[in-house]
């Protein structure tokens, strides 16, 4: 029987990057979501009427919404300030009817809502114009300060789907609605959640 013997050779390398899950959202998002003409009157009249409330002592009524994208396995994307609109005039008849007689509604507003509407918010909105089908979240009710109401939920989705705007509301479904916010489009996909941080602020007259 014949011996055979011989020598192969194998060489090869190997490269590996290692890519970081982004932290904050792309500059083109916030530059989109700044510049809407909405944003910006909300973001000045906010401003104008907290200036002009320390003046003049005028008591008033000042929504914020902030957001963060929350990626299926879970890298945290940091949207900030998404709107700065509006109280709506359901909220305030509601305050005023729980003046005269109060009822278990009234402390209730920490229902959060998204939907893929995208006409601009207004006082006159008393529901989301499209709701994106996922259920409200209960939100957690706590001072932010001693004269703001802050009220944080995050919603889970479950398709792939382009949220445009958030509501409060003082019910799982139906129910008053105490804000709506309207926002360049977040995309999300199945798995992927958004966490709604609101804040009312409410000065007092001098």
């Amino acid at each position: 029987m014949g011996t055979y013997q011989g020598r192969m050779g194998m060489k090869g390398t190997l490269g590996v990057k290692h890519f970081k899950a982004p932290r904050t959202i792309p500059w083109q998002w916030k530059i989109k979501n700044y510049t809407r003409p909405a944003f910006i009157k909300g973001w000045l009249g906010w401003h104008a009427a907290h200036f002009f409330s320390q003046i003049f002592g005028s008591p008033i009524l000042l929504g914020s919404l902030h957001v963060k994208l929350i990626k299926r396995g879970g890298p945290v994307i940091d949207l900030g300030l998404a709107s700065c609109r509006v109280v709506t005039t359901a909220f305030v008849n509601e305050m005023v009817d729980q003046l005269q007689a109060e009822d278990s509604t009234w402390g209730d507003f920490k229902y959060h809502d998204s939907g893929v509407g995208t006409t601009a918010e207004a006082v006159g909105d008393t529901d989301m114009e499209t709701t994106d089908g996922e259920s409200r979240a209960t939100g957690t009710q706590t001072e932010n300060a001693a004269n703001i109401y802050e009220s944080v939920a995050t919603i889970s989705y479950t398709t792939t789907k382009a949220i445009t705007e958030h509501g409060v509301f003082n019910a799982s479904t139906s129910g008053e609605l105490m804000d709506r916010s309207v926002f360049s489009a977040v995309n999300v996909v199945n798995g992927d959640s958004i966490q709604f941080t609101y804040r009312l602020t409410c000065t007092a007259g001098s």
